[in-house]
Formats: structure tokens, sequence, C-alpha cells
């Protein structure tokens, strides 16, 4: 059974979300203020965050930072009053999943929570189809199987969101992919042309991955289409 931990200040939101989620056979476990969910959020093992990102005492904004700063990678959904483009941009790059916009409809959190789940997964592939433990391009290498990266023989930190960026660029050495894609298929978002989070994901990476960010080698910007990634030229 997994463990839901619902977040809002608004107990009629709290209510409906716990009677349809429990209906599904979740176990539901909600708070009312911001620093009461953080402390749930990090004392108890979640498998979901649904997080209001208005709350008292603290808001949902400061405790997704927060969480990811204590490296909690519980998927998290949040909710928003406020239907404004910036404020969303803002939650996906500090580290939320998805959102959504009040009012909503339970089927529609459900849904968001199954599509979130299904991308968790493993998939199924032959064993002749497996994905590489490994994938290499000049000093980087990629663990696949623990999630780690090596530059130059040096362990490197990055966010889950980072780490996926990177995968999914090294998969495709040398195809100039343009921001719209990434946001579709890193984020599973469509912004309507607004590319600030993918470059704003790729700046961070470039200061990880690069030994000079400002002329980067290995994640090179394709001016007018977007990026590609390639093997360093000696």
């Amino acid at each position: 059974m997994k463990k839901i931990l619902v977040v809002d200040d608004e107990p009629s939101i709290v209510t409906l979300l716990t009677f349809n989620l429990e209906k599904e056979g979740y176990q539901v476990t909600s708070a009312t203020d911001g620093r009461e969910g953080l402390e749930l959020a990090l004392d108890q093992a979640f498998d979901f965050i649904i997080l209001d990102v208005m709350l008292p005492s603290m808001d949902g904004m400061e405790i997704t930072q927060k969480l990811r700063q204590e490296k909690n990678d519980t998927p998290i959904l949040m909710l928003t009053a406020k239907d404004d483009q910036i404020d969303r941009i803002l939650g996906l790059e500090i580290g939320a999943d998805d959102y959504l916009v009040k009012p909503f409809s339970p089927r529609e959190v459900l849904a968001r929570m199954k599509a979130i789940f299904r991308r968790m997964e493993p998939r199924n592939v032959p064993v002749e189809e497996e994905e590489p433990e490994y994938l290499t391009a000049g000093q980087i290498i990629a663990n696949l199987t623990n999630f780690q990266v090596t530059v130059d023989g040096r362990l490197i930190e990055l966010t889950p969101k980072e780490f996926e960026l990177l995968v999914y660029f090294m998969k495709r050495k040398d195809r100039v992919i343009d921001r719209d894609t990434l946001l579709e298929r890193i984020w599973n978002f469509d912004f309507a042309g607004q590319s600030r989070i993918v470059d704003v994901h790729v700046s961070h990476l470039r200061e990880k991955i690069e030994r000079d960010p400002k002329h980067p080698k290995y994640l090179v910007t394709v001016r007018g289409f977007g990026y590609k990634f390639q093997e360093p030229r000696l």
C-alpha cells in the first residue's frame, strides 16, 4: 500500500483528497501547516507528496527546496491557486515533479500521480535490449544503476532532474534537441515555448560537468535550435 502525504491548509481539500485516495487503496497522512508537513516528510517514508503552495508557517516552495536539499526524492505534486506561469516554473525548477492549478478534480490528481508512478517504474525490456550499466563520453561516466556520475575521476552531485537530463543527452549524443522536446520528455510539460526551466537546468549541469562552463565542450548550444551533447574535441 503506497503512502501519500497531503499538505494543504484547506480542510475541504484535505477531506476530498483523503477520501478519494483511500478509496483507491492509498494510505493517507495529512497536515494543514507547512512546518508540520515538512517534519512529517522528513521523519516518515512516503511514496508521494501532494503539497499546496500557500501554507501557514512555511510555503510549499520552501518545503520542496528543503526536501531536495536533504536528498529526499519523493515525488511532489504541487497545488496552487495562482494561475501564474512563473510560479509553476519556479516550483518545477526547485524540484517539484508536477503541478495542478486549483480548482481541480480528484480524478485529475489520481491521473497525475499514476503518470508519475509509471515514469518511475523500471521498464520490462527484453534481455538483448537491456540498457547498459554505464554511459560514457570523454571523461564523463554515468552509472545507470546507482545514479552516480564522475567527471575526470571525480564524483559529482547531481539532482535527480539533472541526472535525468544528462542521461537523456548522453543517449542522444550528437543529436540537436530543441527546448520544447526537453520540456515534454524530461518535465512532461508543454509551456508553449517558455524555455527558462530548460536553460536554468542546462546552466546548472554545465557548472558541474564542464571545466569551463562559459565555453562548454560537452553540452553545447546550437543557436536557434537547442542543445547538443558531444564528445569533446581534442
